[in-house]
C-alpha cells in the first residue's frame, strides 16, 4: 500500500491513507487523492456546487449550472429550502459529495469515466438523481472528466472525443455560435414571451470570423434598439442579450436590422428558443403569448393562440426571415403538436427539442419514433453526468439528428462546454450573447480551441446540423 499525500490544506480536500491503488496502465498511472465539494455563486446570484478532485496530476475544479426555464422532466437539482439564500442553498447536495461519493472515488481511476459515473449514479439511487441531486453527481462528472483528461496529458475537448468513440486523429469541427442577443420569456423582464433570438454566422469562413460578426452585429442591435426606445432598452437579460419591449415581430426586425447595418446580411442566420413550455394554458390547446400580463384590462385576447394558430404564426414568420432553428416551439406534453410541425417544416428548419427531450435518451428515442424533433438540446445537467450525457449526443446523431450544444441561464466561468462541443462534433453552440463574463468565457475557449487545432479547425458553416461525424 502507498501513503496517500495531498499538498494542500488540510481542510480543502478529503484525505485517505493506506489505501491501496489500483493497477492501472503506465500512460494513464492517475488515481483519484482527494475530492472536495463546496457551495459558490452562480451568474444569478444563486448557489450551485464545485468540486475539486485531486489527482497526482494536480488539482480539477468544476462547477454545476443551473437554468430558469426548467423542463419538469429534467434529473433533480437538489436544494436545501428553508430561509437561507431564499431556499436555493446547496448544502445538501455539497454535503452529498463531501461524505458520500468523494469518499467513494477515492483511489479510482479519473479516466474510468462511465465506470465513475455509474458507481455514482447507483450510490444516489433513484431513476432521476433525487437523493443526492443532479447537480452534486455532475459536479463530481465534470471534474472527474478534467482529472482524466490531465492524466492522458491531453486536451479537455479530444478527451471527451475518445470517451465517445470520435476519431481524433484527424480534423475537429468548431461550433457555430448562436448568439442570444435578444431575451425574453423566463430570462427578461420584458413583455416578450419567446425566450431567445439567435444571430447565427452560418456564413462565416471560420469560428473566428463567426464571433467577429457576432460582436458587430451586437453591438448594432443596441444601437439600433436605443434609437427605437430609448438607452435604458439596452440593460441587459441572464444571458447577456438585450431585453426591449417588443414584440416577436419587431425583436426580429431589429434583429435583421441590425445585422444589414453591419453588412452581414448574406452570413448571418436566425433562430429562436421559444421556450414555449412556460405560457401553454394548463389543460387546453392554448398558448398565451401575453402570459407576463395578469389578469385585467391590459391583458391582450389577441396573444391567446390555439396550438394550430401558434404553428401557423412560425410557418409565417419563416417565410418571412432566415430563421434556420427554432426551440420548444410547443410544451414538453404537447407530442401532438411537436409532431405535426417537424412534418411541415422539419426539412429546411430545425426542430430543436430541449424541454422535450431533457438530454434524456429515453426522451429522445420517444421523439425519434413520433418524429417530434430533429436536433437535440445537449445540457448536461439535466441528465446529471457526463458519460449520460455522450450517450444522449450519440443516440441523436445515428438518428441523423443535429445537436446543440447549451449553457444554462445560471452559468459559472466554467467553460467545460466549449471542449464538449468540439469533442462531441456538435457543429451548434449556444451560449449567450457576447456579452458578460460567464458567457464569453466559453467563446474565449472556443478561440483559444480554434487556435490550437490550426488547419484541423473545421468549421460548418450552414450543414452545421450534419457534421463530419455523427457516431
Amino acid at each position: 500500500t502507498l501513503q496517500v499525500k495531498i499538498l494542500l490544506p488540510m481542510k480543502s480536500v478529503i484525505r485517505t491513507a493506506a489505501r491501496p491503488f489500483r493497477t492501472l496502465p503506465q500512460r494513464n498511472a492517475s488515481t483519484i487523492s482527494g475530492v472536495k465539494a463546496r457551495e459558490v455563486i452562480d451568474s444569478r446570484g444563486n448557489p450551485t456546487v464545485e468540486v475539486d478532485l485531486v489527482t497526482s496530476d494536480g488539482l480539477f475544479r468544476a462547477s454545476c449550472p443551473s437554468g430558469a426555464s426548467t423542463g419538469i422532466y429534467e434529473a433533480v437539482e437538489l436544494r436545501d429550502g428553508g430561509k437561507r439564500y431564499m431556499g436555493k442553498g446547496v448544502l445538501k447536495a455539497v454535503e452529498a459529495v463531501n461524505k458520500t461519493l468523494g469518499p467513494a472515488l477515492i483511489g479510482k481511476d479519473p479516466t474510468d469515466q462511465e465506470g465513475l459515473d455509474a458507481l455514482m449514479i447507483a450510490l444516489d439511487g433513484t431513476p432521476n438523481k433525487a437523493n443526492f441531486g443532479a447537480n452534486a453527481i455532475l459536479g463530481a462528472s465534470l471534474a472527474i472528466s478534467k482529472a482524466g483528461a490531465g492524466a492522458k496529458k491531453v486536451p479537455l475537448f479530444q478527451h471527451y472525443a475518445e470517451l465517445a468513440g470520435h476519431p481524433t486523429g484527424g480534423e475537429f469541427t468548431m461550433p457555430v455560435p448562436c448568439f442570444n442577443v435578444i431575451n425574453g420569456g423566463e430570462h427578461a423582464g420584458n413583455k416578450l414571451a419567446f425566450q431567445e433570438f439567435f444571430v447565427i454566422p452560418t456564413g462565416a469562413a471560420s469560428f473566428g470570423e463567426g464571433m467577429e460578426i457576432g460582436c458587430e452585429v451586437f453591438h448594432n442591435l443596441k444601437a439600433v434598439i436605443k434609437a427605437k426606445f430609448g438607452g435604458d432598452a439596452t440593460l441587459i437579460g441572464d444571458e447577456g442579450g438585450f431585453a426591449p419591449p417588443c414584440t416577436v415581430e419587431s425583436g426580429l426586425e431589429m434583429l435583421m436590422e441590425a445585422v444589414d447595418k453591419a453588412g452581414y446580411l448574406d452570413k448571418c442566420s436566425v433562430g429562436l428558443d421559444v421556450a414555449a413550455s412556460e405560457f401553454k394554458v394548463p389543460g387546453k390547446n392554448q398558448y398565451d403569448l401575453d402570459f407576463k400580463t395578469a389578469s385585467g384590462p391590459e391583458k391582450n385576447p389577441d396573444l391567446l393562440l390555439s396550438g394550430d394558430e401558434l404553428m401557423q404564426l412560425y410557418q409565417d414568420m419563416c417565410a418571412k426571415y432566415p430563421i434556420v432553428t427554432i426551440e420548444d416551439p410547443f410544451d414538453q406534453d404537447d407530442w401532438a403538436n411537436w409532431s405535426a410541425f417537424v412534418g411541415k417544416v422539419g426539412g429546411p428548419v430545425q426542430v430543436v427539442g430541449d424541454d422535450l427531450t431533457v438530454t434524456n435518451p429515453s426522451k429522445i428515442q420517444r421523439a425519434v419514433e413520433e418524429k417530434a424533433a430533429n436536433c437535440l438540446l445537449l445540457k448536461v445537467n439535466q441528465i446529471g453526468s457526463i458519460s449520460e450525457s455522450i450517450a444522449a449526443v450519440k443516440l441523436s446523431k445515428q438518428n441523423g439528428w443535429g445537436v446543440m450544444t447549451s449553457h444554462r441561464s445560471g452559468e459559472t466561468e466554467d467553460c467545460y462546454i466549449a471542449d464538449l462541443a468540439v469533442g462531441l462534433s456538435t457543429g451548434q453552440i449556444k451560449t449567450g450573447a457576447p456579452c458578460r463574463g460567464e458567457r464569453t468565457a466559453k467563446y474565449n475557449q472556443l478561440l483559444r480551441i480554434e487556435e490550437e487545432l490550426g488547419s484541423r479547425a473545421v468549421y460548418p458553416g450552414k450543414s452545421f446540423r450534419t457534421t463530419a461525424w455523427m457516431a
